[in-house]
């Protein structure tokens, strides 16, 4: 199979591939989110909107091109293996040039409804987050998955607790430092046998999972690009920030429930600490502002936090 990508990072270009993929499109308004050059061919991809009813996914260079024909081709595999998913549903894929696209859905990210879930909607919101990585997480669809691709790739977090040691503590406080080398090595001891493997979306975090904003229930599960084999608290590891840790409790306690297994709740908050840290070491060596625009020491701070509310 034939894989190619669009020469530049350029709306034209995106229109004669829409052109050779799904020529009904070609003409219509194309609103571009992410369309930025990059000195890394990692990150040469970006989606667009078009005509408010369309998202186009699609890449400037080989490696995300790959990605998005691995999001396109683990789609199949989901809608045949676990049709209860919120999966995007898919109107044309493409490998020659790389490109996906899917219907647009009226669903708002999980960062802009979170404000709005109250102690009596918290049960049902943990519920369908938990329903999700509990169909996700089945072994039979695993097991399809491996048939359909082939060796899957394994998502990690941005940084190894070496990383974070050797360059976390110019970024903090000096009272913090000494924490978070035992953090780190406390990690390390939660992570030092193998967990259970699973299929793993690799990416859950709140802009990758859309909420209906009147009924507060889960509408769609989106970008696969990095899904792969992982152990089941790899996909929970952002919940702890996301949802705040009564939402994320409650959401554990309602997977161990559906699915009759038990997670581990120190291998979540390890791959949590390094997914915390790792973000916010990679974003300020890039000269990158946070999420939230505070600081380093600030996420450490809600970390303490985090592992305090858990202690108790």
């Amino acid at each position: 199979m034939s894989l190619t990508w669009l020469d530049e990072p350029a709306v034209d270009a995106l229109r004669v591939a829409l052109r050779k993929v799904a020529p009904e499109l070609a003409d219509g308004t194309i609103v571009p989110r992410g369309l930025e050059p990059s000195d890394d061919p990692q990150w040469c991809a970006a989606s667009a909107v078009v005509d408010g009813r369309f998202v186009v996914k699609f890449a400037w260079a080989e490696p995300p091109a790959r990605r998005i024909c691995h999001q396109a081709e683990l789609l199949d595999v989901l809608r045949a293996t676990a049709p209860q998913l919120p999966l995007p549903v898919v109107v044309a894929a493409s490998s020659d040039p790389a490109l996906l696209i899917t219907q647009r859905a009226a669903a708002m990210p999980f960062f802009d409804v979170r404000h709005l879930i109250t102690p009596a909607a918290r049960p049902t919101v943990a519920g369908d987050l938990a329903a999700a990585l509990v169909r996700l997480h089945d072994p039979d669809v695993l097991t399809a998955a491996s048939e359909a691709m082939g060796p899957l790739p394994r998502p990690m977090a941005h940084a190894s607790t070496n990383d974070i040691r050797a360059r976390f503590g110019a970024l903090i406080r000096s009272d913090q430092r000494d924490r978070v080398l035992s953090w780190c090595d406390w990690a390390d001891l939660a992570l030092a046998a193998p967990g259970r493997t699973v299929l793993v979306h690799g990416d859950f975090h709140g802009d990758n999972h859309l909420w209906d904003r009147e009924s507060l229930r889960l509408r769609l599960v989106v970008d696969w690009e990095t899904a792969g084999t992982g152990e089941p608290e790899f996909d929970l590891r952002c919940l702890p920030g996301d949802c705040g840790m009564e939402l994320f409790t409650a959401t554990v306690a309602a997977y161990e429930r559906m699915s009759g297994t038990t997670l581990d709740m120190d291998r979540i908050m390890a791959w949590h600490l390094r997914t915390v840290l790792g973000d916010a070491l990679w974003r300020a060596e890039a000269g990158v502002a946070l999420p939230d625009r505070r600081t380093p020491a600030q996420w450490v701070d809600d970390l303490d936090a985090r592992f305090t509310a858990l202690a108790r």
